[in-house]
């Protein structure tokens, strides 16, 4: 018979005396990357190639803590590389509608738009002046009079000829006019009527040559007033030469070595000199406001205090959040942009260095994968909305000059969605060719205690957590042996250990200790399992009550406990569930009730399948399996899947054909394969937990057991109220190798295995089960007689009746 596992067994405790310390701020922080060797060298791999489609993928649970390993991971490797250059927009002086990028070394940016700002500043106080001085204004004065006597110096030539000629030069409201004077005063029309017809003639061929003169004086006025303005301006751009060749000069000769910067000011100084009516005219086509803006800088990324390349974090990778956006702003009912309305997105800030982004988050936002997607393969950074990219907009905007891109991108994801891009993108692998891929476990021995004891320290150093003791340290590793489920393995998820670690520090405070110890990691856990127990204790509740109907004592045939694990959440318990099954004579076919009520699942499906090769393999193995069977799992409701139950299938068939009772005080979880053999399956803490609680809530413990695959041993890490009962003896738990082992355990009868002739020993269950079978196959065998002896009966009497027909045909 086989032997119960004791608690050594069922549980792997820490040793302590191994630890060198005696509290963990005694021990030195530690990268919490060690451990996760093989996404380590995936990172140092994909940010050191600068090759193009070698960005990264950071595989993982979110309990891994993915953000904060790879950030301090990429904080590191930032602060030895180079700070990135200021990037900048200008207004562009030949299309206004393409704003000009502008690329400077780090800080410059800052300290340029300061410059032009002053440069501004400076300007809209010394053009006034200038233009204001009384200087400009004799000089203009000068201009203007000169030209005003140049156009009467035209008139009076005219006037002082026709004057001659007795013929006076008049103004009138609609220009001018000739007529013949008599004296100083304009001769009557009679008096021009009584001259001499030669005289007359003589006069109106002089004032059509005075007109011919006159119109020629005039036609020179807009030459002259073209002049006049010509030369105010080039009075104007004096002036103002004056006034601004001097400040720019000065910020030339700073910036002489950034070329964009000094064609940038001799832009500016050529918009001003084109635009010196906006100084002037009191309403000018272009403000002089409007003019200075078009001096300023929009400093798009800022890097003056940057130490080392940027690392940043995008939790709403959306697409304006990456490639930046426009704004708007309205007037008079209009939307209106410029160059200094544009703003920085993700991509921009992280330009030369990092960018970390969740895939999810990346996925699930409109149009931010294929716009991450067309930023890493053009190279360069667009900056434009949504709908203007899908041209679903046709409202006039501004279009950037792109900003050329280098940067490393670190997507975050669960290996799921990893595996779901390779599948159905098919550019994904051509921009992330790297795969770093996190530990989800850790080797548990006493190399890795020590190093998982460091590791604990740095959290609780990193957290301002008090530090814990040899004690509290083994606790923590023992947690995360049962969070891995693996006696030999210790979960490498961050997140996992630092709530634990926050929750124990909160009990260490509440009961006034320096230290966090043993007692404290124990109450956090236990406190843990309370908050999220609602729902377990609601479903053992049934089972106390007998709403849900499971038996704990007592033989019943072709019934046995089976288990289950119910995972809700983060949260997951286990519970026993009763599984039944009939036999009967039959065609060698069993029947699962759950596939055929399409409750139960193809791995289900497929155990009950490998089951029923194992029956009659075992038992029929020369001739038919003449059985009809059934299997249920009873008061399901919710649909059954995993093949963790076929050995307990199993046991319930044997022992409804053998028609031997089964123990009740014993529940069953593993898998079969068609020989018999038992295999492993998970859950098993919490199988054995939730038959445990059930037990021990209807009553005092008598030694229920809980049979496991012996495979699954290693895998124990069970609650300390458990193992309390197992080395008192009133709760056991069973290792089984093989079916076999448990039908032994369950029936208590002997397991025997077939002579050459294929007999089993008397009094084993073999044999009483050959014994039912071969009963099962003599009924068959008489059903079929029958109706074979039935069939030839009624085919005798068709034979007589068809015989009496053809002696009446023949009678006369």
């Amino acid at each position: 018979m086989l032997e119960p596992l004791d608690v050594s067994q069922v549980y792997r405790r820490c040793a302590t005396e191994a630890f060198a310390f005696e509290i963990t701020s005694e021990l030195e922080s530690l990268d919490l990357l060690s451990g996760h060797e093989r996404a380590r060298d995936a990172l140092n791999f994909g940010t050191a190639i600068r090759s193009d489609g070698f960005n990264l993928f950071v595989l993982g649970s979110p309990g891994h803590d993915r953000e904060s390993l790879v950030g301090r991971f990429l904080a590191e490797l930032a602060k030895r590389g180079p700070a990135p250059g200021d990037w900048c927009y200008r207004y562009n002086f030949d299309d206004p509608a393409a704003p000009l990028v502008l690329s400077l070394p780090a800080g410059m940016g800052r300290a340029l738009r300061e410059d032009l700002d002053g440069l501004i500043e400076e300007l809209s106080s010394a053009i006034p002046a200038v233009f204001e001085s009384e200087e400009y204004q004799n000089r203009l004065h000068e201009l203007k009079q000169a030209m005003g006597e140049r156009q009467r110096d035209a008139v009076e030539t005219v006037r002082g000829e026709a004057r001659e000629h007795g013929i006076l030069l008049l103004s009138t409201p609609n220009g001018f006019t000739f007529a013949p004077a008599d004296g100083d005063k304009m001769m009557a029309p009679e008096a021009f009527e009584a001259l001499p017809a030669e005289q007359r003639e003589r006069i109106e061929q002089k004032v059509e040559e005075l007109q011919r003169k006159l119109t020629q004086a005039i036609r020179q006025m807009p030459r002259l007033a073209k002049q006049l303005r010509e030369q105010a301006s080039a009075l104007n751009a004096e002036m103002l030469e004056s006034a601004i060749d001097a400040p720019l000069d000065e910020l030339k000769e700073r910036y002489a070595a950034q070329q964009g910067v000094i064609t940038h000011l001799e832009a500016i100084r050529e918009a001003i000199l084109f635009n010196a009516e906006s100084f002037i005219e009191e309403d000018p086509e272009i403000p002089a406001e409007a003019l200075y803006s078009r001096i300023q800088i929009n400093l798009l990324v800022d890097n003056a205090g940057a130490k080392g390349a940027p690392v940043i974090h995008q939790d709403l990778p959306s697409h304006q959040h990456l490639v930046g956006r426009i704004e708007h702003h309205v007037h008079n009912g209009t939307l209106l942009t410029d160059f200094l309305l544009i703003r920085a997105g993700a991509l921009h800030r992280a330009n030369g260095g990092y960018l970390v982004l969740d895939v999810r988050g990346v996925l699930t936002q409109p149009g931010a994968w294929e716009t991450l997607k067309r930023v890493l393969r053009a190279g360069e950074i667009r900056t434009e909305s949504l709908e203007q990219a899908y041209g679903l907009i046709s409202t006039v905007t501004l279009e950037p000059q792109p900003i050329p891109l280098d940067v490393k991108i670190v997507l975050l994801g669960d290996r799921l969605l990893y595996y779901l891009l390779c599948e159905h993108d098919p550019e994904f692998l051509e921009l992330f060719k790297v795969q770093a891929d996190l530990e989800d476990e850790l080797d548990r021995d006493r190399e890795h205690e020590a190093f998982y004891a460091r590791m604990v320290a740095t959290l609780a150093r990193t957290a301002a957590l008090r530090p814990l003791d040899r004690e509290g340290v083994a606790a923590v590793i023992e947690r995360a042996s049962r969070l891995a489920d693996d006696q030999r393995k210790l979960t490498a998820r961050h997140r996992d250990l630092h709530d634990l670690l926050l929750e124990a520090d909160h009990w260490a405070g509440e009961a006034g200790d320096r230290v966090i110890d043993r007692a404290h990691v124990e109450k956090a856990v236990a406190q843990q399992l309370w908050r999220a127990g609602r729902l377990r204790e609601r479903s053992h509740e049934l089972f106390t009550r007998g709403t849900l109907m499971v038996a704990t004592e007592g033989r019943v045939v072709g019934q046995v406990n089976g288990l289950a694990v119910m995972q809700l959440g983060e949260t997951a318990f286990g519970q026993p569930t009763r599984i039944t099954a009939t036999a009967r004579p039959g065609e060698g076919r069993v029947v699962d009730i759950e596939r055929e009520a399409r409750m139960g699942g193809r791995i289900h499906a497929k155990a009950v399948m490998i089951l029923s090769r194992y029956l009659a393999s075992r038992y029929a193995a020369l001739g038919p399996l003449s059985l009809s069977a059934s299997l249920a799992f009873e008061q399901s409701y919710g649909g059954v899947e995993g093949d963790s139950a076929s050995v307990a299938e199993a046991c319930a068939l044997v022992s409804a054909i053998a028609g031997v009772g089964l123990d009740q005080a014993f529940a069953v979880t593993g898998s079969i394969d068609q020989h018999g053999r038992v295999q492993a399956v998970g859950g098993v803490n919490e199988k054995i937990e939730g038959f445990f609680d059930v037990c021990r809530a209807r009553g005092e413990l008598s030694g229920q057991a809980v049979l496991l695959p012996r495979t699954n041993v290693e895998h124990l890490m069970l609650k300390g109220e458990v193992r309390e009962a197992i080395e008192q003896g009133r709760f056991r738990v069973f290792a089984i190798s093989r079916v076999d082992e448990a039908l032994s355990l369950l029936t208590g009868l002997p397991i025997g295995e077939p002579d050459a002739r294929g007999r089993f020993p008397a009094g084993s269950l073999e044999a009483r089960v050959a014994e039912r079978l071969a009963q099962f196959r003599e009924a068959v065998t008489h059903a079929r007689q029958a109706e074979r002896g039935l069939a030839d009966g009624e085919a005798e009497e068709e034979k007589k009746k068809e015989e009496e027909n053809e002696e009446d045909d023949d009678a006369p």
